[in-house]
């Protein structure tokens, strides 16, 4: 059987992003010199700017990231900086056989694995996902959108026009995005359920990677990936890369409920652990576990949350989670400036709520909690603090202060909002049942109705009654000159 090390390998801190955009974002392999590869997309890419971040690979396998400066933003000269970048800083690794993927060339069987892609109002992205998820050619795919409380029936008519029957059509009236990805768990026929955000372009290695992380342990409930910047054209973006980038880093890792992890919020700081955005599960696990939280969820008064305890309750069930650099997807952050103090906020509300809705389902949990919630304070009044001196990001910026009272607010906010969005969801869940017994009663009585007409037919007097009602000239037997009237 194979298995790895908890101890994370040894691998380069992660480039120091610039400090104004844009910045293009590339991938290169060091088995090709002078070539770069649209991220996502694995076509052949030639940027043009004055500064880049790219994906570095080795046969495939990431490394990890390299920035480079190119004076006069010509693409050829952006293109060798980006090489000889990377061959600095990975040269050396390069050279070091990797033991873990020799031992997953023969993947033996592949299980079937259900991505749940939910989605509300963005068909534009959609079709960029859902072109990703089929370029992955991965041999038993079940393809599943769930289309959450859509304004209008655009998904429903794009898919079949535009897929066919690769891909399935949910559909979930009740906002929020744990509603969403309960509903696509219900359907799935895989023995393996991944999620993906609808916005996201996966990497064709994207699900054969999450596979091998199942296959690697057999106590390997949960397969989380990297999460990479798609683009980083906007000050919006490099501000929230730089802020709380989704990155993990290159390392993979098992993690348990005693895997030591250096983090003082252990074992609540799930988020080290992946993100929703890029997560997979073995269904029968996740459905024992009764799936995703509703009231933490984007969509919510919660602002998210669903995905951190879901990783909570694997562990505390007794199972692994497994990070896995090598199953990669893209994700391009919101353009806007205007919108990243609300981003900020909801990510400290969704741990917030996802604080109080551990509590909630496991109230022993408290007793651990009540002491790191100080140190948990702490840790996000300095979040974003400067990688290295030349970072331009720090106590010293004024952004960064206010997104971090912003995330302090809204880590505050939190369990209020847990509170709010359980008394909506239960609101919602009296609606739903509401719903549910006035259709059983209309179809009793549809299904009495239709008895009793069978009835009438069945003893001879149903067909002479319509016919009676229908001309009005049969009101007596052996009458038919109408004179009854």
């Amino acid at each position: 059987m194979n298995t790895r090390s908890t101890a994370p390998a040894p691998v380069p801190a992660p480039a120091v992003l610039p400090g104004k955009p844009p910045v293009q974002v590339a991938e290169l392999d060091l088995a090709r010199p002078g070539e770069l590869r649209r991220p996502g997309y694995g076509e052949r890419y030639r940027p043009a700017g004055r500064q880049a971040l790219a994906l570095v690979r080795s046969a495939g396998r990431p490394l990890g990231t390299v920035t480079a400066h190119a004076p006069d933003g010509h693409p050829e000269q952006l293109c060798a900086a980006l090489h000889a970048a990377a061959h600095r800083r990975f040269d050396p690794l390069t050279g070091q056989p990797d033991a873990e993927a020799e031992a997953e060339d023969d993947p033996g069987e592949e299980p079937t694995v259900s991505v749940v892609v939910c989605t509300h109002n963005r068909p534009e992205l959609l079709i960029r996902c859902l072109d990703s998820l089929l370029r992955t050619h991965y041999p038993y795919l079940d393809a599943i959108v769930v289309d959450n409380a859509p304004a209008d029936d655009a998904v429903r008519r794009l898919l079949p026009q535009r897929y066919g029957r690769r891909v399935r059509y949910l559909h979930e009236p009740v906002p929020g995005l744990a509603r969403a990805r309960n509903r696509g768990l219900a359907a799935a026929r895989g023995t393996i359920c991944a999620f993906a955000d609808d916005d996201l372009v996966l990497d064709p290695q994207w699900l054969p990677a999450l596979a091998a992380g199942f296959r690697a342990a057999p106590r390997t409930a949960c397969v989380t990936g990297l999460v990479l910047p798609a683009e980083l054209d906007t000050r919006a973006q490099l501000l929230l890369e730089r802020y709380s980038g989704y990155g993990k880093g290159f390392a993979p890792r098992d993690y348990t409920l005693r895997t030591p992890t250096g983090d003082p919020l252990h074992p609540f700081a799930t988020g080290r652990l992946g993100t929703g955005a890029n997560m997979a599960f073995r269904t029968e696990v996740l459905r024992a576990l009764g799936g995703f939280d509703p009231a933490t969820s984007t969509g919510t008064p919660a602002r998210g949350g669903e995905d951190l305890l879901a990783f909570l309750q694997v562990l505390t069930a007794g199972h692994t989670v497994s990070y896995r650099p090598d199953a990669i997807v893209w994700h391009p952050h919101r353009r806007e400036l205007d919108t990243l103090p609300r981003q900020v906020f909801g990510l400290g509300a969704g741990f917030g709520a996802y604080l109080a809705a551990a509590v909630h389902h496991q109230p022993r949990l408290l007793a651990a909690l009540l002491p790191l919630i100080p140190r948990g304070l702490w840790r996000t009044a300095h979040r974003g603090a400067p990688a290295t001196p030349a970072d331009p990001s720090g106590p010293a910026d004024p952004l960064m202060r206010a997104l971090r009272r912003r995330e302090l607010l809204g880590l505050l906010y939190g369990p209020l909002g847990y509170l709010r969005s359980l008394r909506a969801q239960r609101r919602a869940e009296r609606r739903i049942a509401e719903h549910r017994s006035a259709e059983r009663r209309l179809a009793d009585r549809r299904r009495a109705e239709r008895r009793h007409a069978e009835e009438q037919f069945a003893d001879g007097r149903g067909a002479e009654h319509r016919l009676a009602l229908s001309s009005g000239s049969f009101d007596r037997p052996g009458r038919t000159d109408g004179a009854g009237r």
